[in-house]
């Protein structure tokens, strides 16, 4: 018999409906028809574990804002569908290459929860050709005759929604190409449903090395003793995790949340890696900050804090990801540079010369 302890029953009992909500949370008559408006147009579903982390009477708590759909989700005027264009760069249903050496293989159109700032809101939860094992075998076959290509992200939806004997099927195909050197995971599920973390997976996983995680965890709120077991059993199987949080208006924008966010992700030995300016998604509006607004928690966080607990903040884009950061060299010429340290002072500083040229120069 399943129990609250396992991942299928987390996945067979998910929150679809505000009856169900209400167990949860308070919800007027007022929130429960904008709740049905925003459903209707953007699919919803939050695992028991995800909502039992929520503020049962605060609209503004930052775990229901991201799990409950929102009427500010239909008040979008400049969202995209697909804005890193992702369609024109599938040589094959469900294969992502937008760069030279790596791919991107989508495997689920399911999540454990359907995030209100997904930016695969065009097919994420519904049924969809490209993850059928016919499109991923074109992916694998694909990545097979590209000999460029070293590193896979597996990617969704979330893959740590299908069954480990799928995910070792796909493992098995991956493993067989030889100039694949690398295996990625993208999956959400250490944060939303930590109960798929299983010895079975993580035995299973292991055997496929080299293989990394990257998770996404929003707010310190995520950090509970159940995601860090999660993070625990991947680590001990030798999977290295890292974070990569997105950017959210009221949910993680000021400097105490983010740096509660980035130090507890540390103790529980998850690297922070990047820190994603919102794309640009249909119904994602209300979520969207400046960039100045990222800048600026770059800025306060290098040097006041490890490095360690810094990530890139990243604006990703149909070109590829691009790091952003306010330069620290303020002047560079042929024998000197001017840099800025963490407080704003600036000190110069000799170039180096290239001994070769030096030599000659006697």
């Amino acid at each position: 018999m399943e129990t609250l302890d396992t991942w299928q029953w987390q996945m067979a009992n998910r929150i679809t409906d505000i009856s169900s909500l209400r167990n949860y949370v308070e919800i007027s008559e007022q929130q429960a028809g904008e709740i049905a408006a925003a459903g209707a147009r953007f699919r919803w579903a939050i695992t028991p574990y995800y909502a039992s982390l929520m503020d049962r009477k605060d609209v503004n708590c930052p775990i229901r804002m991201q799990a409950i759909p929102s009427i500010l989700e239909l008040q979008n005027y400049n969202g995209m569908q697909d804005p890193l264009q992702e369609e024109t760069q599938s040589p094959t249903p469900g294969l992502i290459h937008r760069y030279p050496d790596r791919v991107a293989l989508t495997v689920s159109s399911e999540c454990a929860m359907y995030c209100r700032h997904c930016t695969r809101k065009r097919f994420v939860g519904q049924p969809v050709q490209r993850t059928t094992w016919q499109a991923i075998q074109a992916g694998i076959d694909y990545v097979t005759k590209a000999e460029s290509i070293r590193d896979v992200l597996i990617t969704g939806g979330d893959p740590f929604v299908l069954s480990d004997d799928r995910l070792e099927r796909i493992l098995r195909a991956l493993r067989t190409i030889d100039h694949v050197e690398i295996i990625r995971f993208g999956t959400r599920t250490p944060c939303t449903m930590p109960q798929r973390i299983t010895d079975q997976l993580c035995d299973m996983l292991a055997k496929y090395h080299p293989i990394w995680v990257n998770t996404h965890f929003n707010h310190p709120r995520e950090l509970t003793e159940e995601a860090a077991k999660a993070a625990d059993m991947l680590l001990r199987a030798g999977i290295p995790v890292g974070n990569q949080s997105v950017l959210l208006r009221g949910i993680n924008d000021n400097l105490d949340t983010m740096k509660s966010l980035l130090h507890g992700l540390l103790k529980m030995r998850i690297r922070p890696y990047y820190l994603y300016q919102c794309d640009r998604i249909v119904g994602t509006e209300h979520f969207w900050t400046p960039l100045t607004t990222g800048l600026d928690l770059i800025d306060h966080l290098q040097g006041y804090t490890t490095g360690l607990a810094v990530p890139q903040f990243i604006v990703d884009s149909p070109m590829g990801k691009i790091p952003l950061n306010r330069s620290k060299l303020v002047e560079l010429t042929d024998d000197h540079a001017v840099l800025r340290n963490y407080e704003g002072q600036t000190m110069t500083i000799s170039c180096w010369v290239e001994p070769r040229l030096a030599l000659l120069a006697i």
